[in-house]
């Protein structure tokens, strides 16, 4: 019984140990994904082809590619909704179902009923979902409270949904994704169809929550990747890079699959 109690203990520290890189400053790097050699497809198409990669705590990752290039895929395979034809995807070392507790995440296209009754404070509950038959606890509603201030949206907490903006909304929804205290957060394209203005806003809200979580932020605005992340995810299809932003550039045109002129024409336009 000792022997074996020993021998738990000791493979138990190896998995854990496994789960650490040091960079090269020789500090410990937390691995909370990894992925290797994965590719999905249906039929005979693969929307990915042997991916590998991972990503640490408190990384803040943009994954940039043309439309159809695998990047909402690649979201939804960490998270285990979509399960590779082949590869291995480990999320805090585990299999992704069971581990996918820890993860916020903001899908693209999200329909609101604008018409339904439901206040702000009430969203962002749904987070908490307790199951069938059973209440809310104190501890919910305190978790709200917390993730509608870290989004500086707690005082519209009673406002109909309707009487908020496209930016104010975007806010909800990612307290709606904070609100189970997640160490990683999955967004794609949530800045889409608002105003540069309130971009700037969430950027900045994002560089904020950073502190707390590693970030995954799918987006087409190639402009903000030097001003505002540290690493990025070149991907189409196959993954042409990853690694810190400084590399990434010289990437674009074997992603895009066309002159580093037209893309710059295409997604520059706001740099000044």
């Amino acid at each position: 019984m000792i022997i074996f109690t020993l021998q738990k203990i000791k493979t138990n520290q190896l998995k854990t140990n496994r789960l650490f890189f040091k960079n090269k400053n020789n500090k410990k790097m937390q691995e909370i994904v990894k992925i290797e050699n994965v590719t999905f497809g249906f039929s005979n198409y693969n929307v990915l082809e042997d991916i590998s990669l991972t990503i640490y705590k408190n990384d803040l990752i943009a994954v940039i590619g043309p439309n159809g290039g695998g990047k909402t895929t690649l979201l939804r395979i960490i998270l285990g909704i979509l399960k590779p034809k082949k590869g291995k995807v480990l999320l805090f070392g585990e299999l992704p179902k069971n581990s996918r507790k820890y993860v916020g995440y903001l899908p693209q296209v999200i329909n609101i009923d604008y018409s339904f009754p439901i206040s702000v404070f009430e969203l962002v509950l749904l987070g908490r979902y307790p199951g069938i038959m059973k209440r809310n606890t104190s501890e919910d509603f305190l978790a709200v409270k917390q993730s509608l201030e870290a989004v500086d949206m707690y005082k519209f907490k009673d406002y109909h949904i309707s009487m908020l903006s496209g930016g104010q909304i975007q806010r909800v929804l990612i307290a709606r994704a904070l609100v189970k205290k997640p160490k990683l957060l999955l967004l794609d394209e949530p800045t889409s169809g608002v105003d540069q203005k309130t971009q700037k806003e969430f950027y900045d809200l994002i560089l904020k929550l950073n502190k707390d979580m590693a970030i995954v932020f799918v987006t087409h605005d190639i402009s903000v990747v030097s001003a505002y992340f540290d690493k990025v995810i070149c991907l189409n299809q196959k993954l042409f890079y990853h690694g810190p932003k400084e590399g990434s550039f010289g990437k674009l045109e074997d992603t895009y699959g066309c002159p580093i002129e037209i893309i710059q024409k295409k997604y520059l336009k706001n740099i000044k």
